[in-house]
Order: C-alpha cells, then structure tokens, then sequence
C-alpha cells in the first residue's frame, strides 16, 4: 500500500463527491418535465418519437401498468437480440464472416444484455458481428440502462407523491433519461475516449506477421490439447496474429456510464483498445458510479429532503471505502506463498518479498491500486466491467467483489437499480427503527406498514434464494463441476461468483469457470432474469402503495433519517442482512481458501 495508491483512491471519490449535486439535480429537473438548457435540441425529438409510437406523454400510470409496459418492452427487446444472434452470417456488417451463436448462447446472451448484466459466456471478437455489437449488444446497454433509471425515478416518486394512484409514464421516463441524460454524457465520453486511443471504425481485422514466431499445442475441438500417438501434445507454428478492432469507443461508453459492462474484447477493460491510458482507466471508473451517485441527491430534492439524499450517499460512500480499503490492503500484501518460494530461490534470494503485491491477473500499467479500485467500483455497481481478473485476486481480495454482489447491488449501483435497491433497504432500517421504539415506522412522513414491509422482505429472499439454488445445484453434478477449472474452494467461488453476478446483474466473473455449456448458459440466463424482473415487481408495487398515502407530520417520536444514526443503521441492516445470508457459503469458499492459502496449500 502506498501514499500514491491511496491518493488516487481518494481523488476519484472527491470526483464522485464533486458531480453527485449538479448531475442529480439535473437529472431531477428532466424526470420533473421541468425546462432544462437541452430541450431546445431534445425536446423536438422527443415529440417525434412519441408521434412516431403513439404514446401519449400526459398519461399517467398506476404500478401495475408500469410493470407491464417494462415487462412487454423487455420481452419483445430480447426476443429480437436473440433472432440477431442467429441469424448474423447472412446479414451486412459481418467482414470476418462469423457464424450464427449457437441456441443455448444466443438465449444467454439476450437474457443478459436485456437485464443489463452482460454476462459474456463468449469471446467477443470472434462471436458477435459489428452489426449483432451495435444494433443489438450497444442497443441494450443504452435501452437496458434507461429502464433501470425509470424504474428508480418511478419509486422517488412514490415516494414524493401524496395520496396518487399513479407513479409516471414509463415510456416518457425511458425516452427522457436516453435524450436528456445518456445521449449528450455519451457523446461527450466517446469523444474523449477516441482522443485517447480507444479504436472506433469499421475495418475488417488485420493479419500481422510475428517477428518472433513461436509454438504452441494444437487444440480439439473441445478446446482440450490434441495428443500424438506417442502421448506427446501436438505442437503447431504460430507466425501471424490476428489484430482485431471495430467500433469500441461508442459501445465502451455507454458500457461504462450505463453500468452494462460487456466489453467489445474479450479481455474487457485491461485491453488497451478499451482502456489505453491512465486517464481512460479514471473516465471509465468515474463514468460507473457517476449517474448511481447522483440519484442520491436527485432522491433527496424529488423528496424535499436534501439531508436524507446526502445521508443515503454517505451510507453507500462508506460501504464503498470499506470495500476498496480490504481489497487494497489483500492485494499489496500478496501471496504468503509467493514470498516463501522466493526466499528459498537460489536466483532471487529472501529480498524478494513481493513489494508490488499480488500481480497476478493484472495489467501492470495499472498495477494493485488501480486493479483493486477499478474491482470494488464495478461490483459495488451492477456494471461488471474489469481492469484485472478477479479469480487471480488472493482470496479475501476476491472476496471483496463477491461480498459486493451479496449486498443486492446497493453500494451506488446499477444507474438506477441500486437507488431503488437502497431504497428497500431503507424502508427496512425505518421498521426495524419504528420497532425498537415502539411505534408505526414511518418513512419522509408515510407510514411502512405491513404491505410494504413484505414487499421489501420479498425482494430481499428472492435474492439469495436463487444464488444459493443454482449454486447448490451446480457443485452437486458433474453438468456443473465439469466445468471447473479448479478444485476445492476455489472451485467452489468460482460458482458461487457466477450465480451471484448473474443475479446482482452484474456480469463479472471468476474466469476459471467455462459458462459456454448447456447448462450454464441457460440456467445463468434464467438467474439473470429472476434477478432483474422478479425484484422489481415488488419494488413497483411497494412505489405504487407509497405513492397513495397521506404524508403525516414529523412528531418527537419519528425516526429522522436525515443524520449519521440514520446512516449507521442502514449500514448495519444492509450488512447484516447479507452477512446473516450468505456467510455459510463464503466460510464455505474464500474464507476457507484463505486459511489454506496461510497453511501451504493451494488449488
């Protein structure tokens, strides 16, 4: 650990901190239908689309509505992307030809694009077409990320609203935070990424030969080596390499400002075609928690409580430094392992202690403290994208981004996703409150009663529930341990990380596990569904209740939720309730790893 790691760490949430008010007010004017300095530009458009799709922009609607329209909209989004997928080869934008994606692939990748997960069960630069990337990958990062924050608004406002039926017009909610929010940021972020080195064209790959051609063992089709009759692997020459490229800057933008996080390559953000300098490194982090910070001061001025806005804020920032503080920390100590083998080396005697932590999986250029950051950032939010492989991290330093996932995507999250996640939290820190003080919680002047409590409480089981069932299921059968690339707990973490970024709709994984089967693929893309659409419902229903209740005045006895007990109880709950879960299965995975690890063994 060191003063420079740690200052970039606090310069980047000083950033945060810095574009919270201005960007959540902002973004509270145009869900307001207030006049903001872009509607000249936007608002024109905006008309025409609703001309064009017949939508009628002054009809309000009740939650169940609300639903439904999200619901039909998603539906008939994935069915197209997965009709995309196979049927790329005879369509244009194809120069290097790729195929149709398989059945069960093309299924997952439709449920996870849709869900804003983006979970990549493929390589992408060999699977998905420049057209099947723009039209249908790129498409639903933007769709997908306006959904989540027109879900988020819908709840504020049933929150704000005082004894209404209706909670807004989904179709008005996505259309506004697409023109007046993604689209300029968007527009503006690519830009500087292109001027930073980030490739956007559309040229067909370029085949380079090696200075230095080298060997390596021919694979099957299996991807397994292929073996000579005398046991031996079959070598092959390697001489030339394939440079693949395309339109990144445009996708990796809305990938990261939309919290989507499927990179065009296959190595994501450590690719220097995604992530080329430093100060891209620091734009994409920004870009990840920018609009998820700023719906904390949004919540506050919808509400008329600025101070309850900044508490939840100071909630998620804490949960925040806690995160990167432990990674940091896991990783700058490095492997115990490492440090034995190489003070018994005869080439790099007992100097050699590992003073650059753990660089495993890395890209050095932005070495532990970038790696451990740009870790804790994108599983703190439901984007997934990655600088470093996460399986590579030491055990308690991988940790971190699980336990991350395990806290139901509510440390700033999705755009929008972890605002109404952190609202459910919220409801539940005021009725554990109102018990404790023997009286009817109340929340901004509405009572939480029964219906809301358990509408809460079902979005909270619904979460683990689906975790733990596919992963009990996965390590329980060969379908599903056959694809492990390690055994013992490890092994084990590698599953229970991809069950849970699949349902937190996070999208990143421990790489050790190969996703590209059968089961995999579909029982992932079902997860990612549940974990989407199954918590929002209730979500919606609990905004829909709220929003038709009298708003009581403040007495002596009401809990505020305005001040750092406030902030304090939150934490405890949102811990708590993710410790109280999950802790078996973490005893089960990397604590038990981490154990070894110190005795001597590895796996």
């Amino acid at each position: 650990m060191t003063a420079n790691g740690w200052l970039q760490i606090v310069v980047f949430l000083l950033a945060v901190f810095l574009i919270t008010k201005p960007l959540g007010s902002f973004m509270a004017r145009v869900f307001a239908r207030e006049r903001t300095w872009l509607d000249p530009v936007m608002r024109p458009v905006e008309r025409i689309l609703y001309r064009l799709t017949g939508v009628d922009e002054s009809h309000e609607m009740e939650w169940k509505e609300y639903a439904l329209a999200l619901l039909l909209f998603s539906g008939v989004s994935m069915i197209l992307l997965y009709v995309l997928e196979r049927v790329q080869l005879w369509l244009p934008g194809n120069p290097q030809k790729l195929a149709g994606v398989p059945p069960a692939l093309a299924f997952n990748t439709a449920a996870s694009f849709t869900t804003n997960t983006n979970w990549q069960n493929y390589v992408p630069e060999t699977t998905m077409s420049y057209l099947t990337q723009m039209l249908g990958l790129a498409y639903h990062n933007w769709v997908s990320a306006a959904a989540g924050m027109a879900l988020a608004i819908a709840f504020i406002r049933g929150i704000a609203r005082r004894e209404q039926k209706t909670i807004g017009n989904f179709w008005v909610d996505m259309v506004r935070g697409t023109l007046w929010i993604l689209a300029p940021l968007c527009l503006v972020g690519a830009l500087v990424l292109v001027s930073q080195g980030v490739v956007q064209n559309l040229k067909p790959y370029d085949t380079v030969q090696l200075l230095d051609p080298y060997q390596t063992p021919q694979l099957g089709s299996d991807g397994k080596p292929v073996n000579g009759p005398d046991g031996k692997p079959v070598m092959q020459r390697v001489s030339q390499q394939v440079i693949a490229q395309g339109p990144t800057a445009s996708q990796e933008i809305i990938k990261e400002l939309g919290t989507n996080g499927g990179g065009f390559f296959n190595a994501n953000s450590a690719h220097p075609f995604e992530n080329p300098t430093p100060l891209t490194n620091f734009l994409e982090m920004f870009c990840i928690l920018a609009i998820p910070s700023a719906f904390t001061y949004s919540l506050g001025k919808m509400t008329g409580s600025a101070r309850h806005g900044w508490a939840v804020w100071s909630a998620m920032a804490l949960l925040f430094l806690a995160g990167v503080t432990t990674a940091y920390w896991a990783e700058a100590r490095g492997n115990p392992l490492v440090a034995t083998a190489a003070q018994h080396s005869l080439l790099r005697p007992s100097s050699s202690l590992q003073m650059a932590g753990n660089l495993e999986g890395k890209e050095v250029r932005f070495g532990v403290a970038n790696s451990a950051l740009f870790a804790t950032v994108t599983t703190d939010t439901s984007c997934g994208a990655v600088n470093s492989m996460h399986d590579s991290f030491t055990p308690l330093g991988g940790m971190v981004p699980l336990i991350n996932l395990m806290l139901s995507e509510v440390i700033f999250g999705g755009v929008g996703a972890g605002m109404y996640g952190m609202l459910v939290f919220v409801i539940l820190s005021v009725f554990i409150a109102g018990l404790m003080v023997g009286r009817t919680p109340e929340y901004l002047g509405k009572k939480i009663e029964a219906y809301d409590v358990k509408m809460a409480m079902l979005v909270i089981l619904i979460f683990p529930l689906a975790i733990l069932v596919f992963t009990a299921i996965s390590v329980l059968y060969n379908f599903g341990t056959s694809s492990m690339a390690n055994a013992g707990p490890h092994g084990f973490t590698e599953v229970l990380y991809a069950f849970t970024s699949a349902v937190a709709n996070n999208g990143s994984g421990f790489a050790g596990i190969n996703g590209n089967t059968p089961w995999y693929n579909t029982s992932l893309g079902i997860a990612m569904l549940l974990g989407r659409f199954m918590m929002i419902l209730p979500m919606l229903a609990i905004a829909g209740n709220l929003a038709g209740k009298k708003q009581a005045p403040a007495t002596l006895g009401t809990f505020p939720v305005t001040g750092p007990m406030f902030t304090v109880l939150l934490i405890g709950v949102v811990v708590i309730v993710g410790a109280l879960t999950f802790f078996p299965a973490l005893s089960l995975g990397p604590i038990l790893e981490h154990l070894l690890m110190h005795a001597g063994k590895t796996f």
